[in-house]
């Protein structure tokens, strides 16, 4: 088959299927992966197409006693999803004459209709006259109530400074019937008018209604017919698709199935190459909110490729990732009192007990001090980062702590090591908002993203890496991350960040015995004032690298 290449290596396949999900990518990939770079190098179109960012993906199995690798790219490229070379989509929905194509351009045509309904004159004229009538009516109402109190206030006058006699009495009264009679024709008239108003600007919204609703709907037929048309193997040869895949809840997001993972593993099933290892990397510019390096690989994304290779993963002899271990297991308790502690927390420890199988500060310190009720998380560093954070030991001191910490006046400064030279200092301010397609990971988003503001420092560089000194103003998830990483903030990504940039890049020539082994990044320093003696307390960590 055109999309399997041979791989002529020394080096020794792994024995069973290598999980996908944080893991380093295998040798194999990377020189699968390098094949793939020298290929879109060589054809200026993907090339042109790619620079712009796009994931990529290699497989690498046996096919009749033979090793190789398939090839895929997410979604399409330059317009494509059926480029030779690499494996065909999962389901082509690409046609022009197919029933998606067909059913894209009925949408799309809808959409116009809206947009031009939204901007037409007959609009603009309906919403800018009942704006008028809407004001004229108003006047004229307040007008005729006007008239009807200073006529009432003269009837009233009349009456105070001298004795009426009945038939100007009956005068009186007939005017103030007359006033109230003329004020509720006023209010009928505007009522009137202001109703043939709306009613023209609400048959036009009406119209625009049923458009949206038939575009709504007829978008849902055409995502569910698309989702049922994707049908995806596992290594047992049953068969899904991504409606049964995903739970019954859940619409899969857009774009299931057009990653590289599923395209990769379906061909493999389709064609009987025995899967061994998959790794995904990126090409080209980084999306604009997220960080994303040229050449670096990434794990899959988790809304959308999770579930699937869930699925298509059951029957395959699948080597088990082994999480990497703290550094240190045991947790440093550099202060303790009736009220707190303060630990310093080792790479790899957890803050709060989590879905994983692994220690946290907070187990840790309820059997310090058999007690399963008290011992309270102030605030949390990634399972990554290690460092110190404060252990609040009953709920008064937790609420005044956290206090603290929502007025800003705890001091934090965490050392990292980037990779690349950073000089000087500055403020990094970047909106940062959850990324739903692929958490726990964050985007720069600067319409919708909250408020994030880091101060940096350079304390040295080697002319490779450069040690810097964080201080966050906010306390954003993985704040500091993104902001070295992002090209909007430093583009250093801190050395050994699997979500952000270190993985090291493609190329079957790379040392795998230069990475660091955990992220660089150290809570250095915390400065709060204790809860109960009202006396400001500082502690200081020196970094483990």
């Amino acid at each position: 088959m055109d999309c399997f290449h041979p791989l002529t290596t020394a080096t020794p396949p792994p024995a069973a299927m290598l999980s996908p999900f944080g893991y380093e990518p295998h040798a194999l990939c990377r020189e699968a992966a390098h094949e793939v770079m020298d290929y879109v190098m060589r054809h200026p179109q993907l090339l042109e197409d790619a620079q712009r960012g796009k994931m990529m993906g290699v497989l690498v199995g046996e096919l009749k006693g033979r090793l190789g690798f398939l090839a895929a790219y997410s979604g399409l490229l330059a317009g494509r999803n059926d480029w030779p070379w690499f494996v065909p989509p999962v389901f082509d929905a690409q046609q022009p004459d197919g029933h998606f194509k067909q059913e894209e351009r009925a949408i799309s045509q809808i959409n116009r209709d809206i947009a031009a309904l939204e901007q037409s004159e007959e609009m603009a004229l309906a919403r800018q006259n009942l704006q008028n009538v809407r004001q004229e009516t108003e006047e004229m109402v307040e007008m005729m109530k006007s008239r009807t109190a200073e006529a009432k206030a003269m009837r009233d006058m009349i009456r105070m400074q001298r004795n009426i006699d009945a038939q100007e009495h009956a005068a009186l009264v007939r005017e103030s019937q007359f006033m109230k009679a003329e004020l509720h024709r006023t209010k009928k008239h505007a009522e009137e008018r202001l109703n043939a108003a709306m009613d023209r600007v609400d048959r036009l919204e009406e119209r625009l209604k049923a458009m949206k609703e038939e575009r709504r709907q007829r978008s849902d037929a055409l995502q569910r017919w698309l989702f049922s048309h994707y049908i995806l193997k596992n290594a047992r040869g049953e068969e899904r698709n991504l409606l049964e895949i995903f739970p019954q809840t859940q619409l899969p997001p857009s774009g299931s199935g057009d990653c590289c993972a599923p395209k990769l593993l379906q061909h493999a099933y389709t064609t009987g190459l025995r899967p061994l290892c998959l790794a995904e990397f990126w090409w080209g510019e980084s999306p604009r909110g997220e960080v994303r390096h040229h050449l670096h690989f990434y794990p899959p994304c988790r809304s959308k490729c999770v579930p699937i290779l869930g699925w298509m993963m059951q029957g395959l002899d699948v080597e088990q990732t082994t999480l990497r271990s703290p550094d240190d297991t045991a947790l440093e308790v550099v202060y303790e009192d009736d009220w707190l502690a303060v630990v310093v927390k080792p790479a790899g420890m957890l803050s709060i007990p989590g879905k994983i199988d692994r220690p946290s500060v907070e187990e840790t310190m309820r059997q310090r001090w058999h007690d399963d009720v008290n011992p309270l998380i102030v605030h949390r560093l990634d399972m990554e980062t290690s460092g110190l954070m404060v252990v609040a030991r009953t709920k008064w001191a937790h609420a005044e702590l956290q206090r603290q910490f929502l007025e800003r006046t705890v001091s934090k400064e965490y050392v990292a090591v980037v990779e690349g030279i950073v000089s000087g200092s500055g403020i990094i301010s970047l909106p940062l908002r959850p990324d739903l397609d692929d958490r726990p990971r964050q985007l720069v988003d600067h319409q919708n993203g909250r408020e994030a503001v880091t101060h940096y420092d350079t304390l040295s560089t080697d002319g490779r890496r450069t040690r810097l000194s964080l201080t966050p103003k906010t306390g954003r998830t993985h704040q500091l991350r993104v902001h070295c990483a992002h090209r909007e903030g430093l583009s250093a990504p801190i050395v050994g960040d699997e979500l952000y940039g270190s993985m090291q890049p493609v190329g079957p020539d790379v040392a795998t015995d230069s990475r660091p082994g955990r992220l660089l990044l150290h809570a250095a320093t915390l400065r709060f004032v204790h809860p109960k003696t009202q006396k400001e307390m500082t502690f200081r960590s020196e970094p483990p690298f």
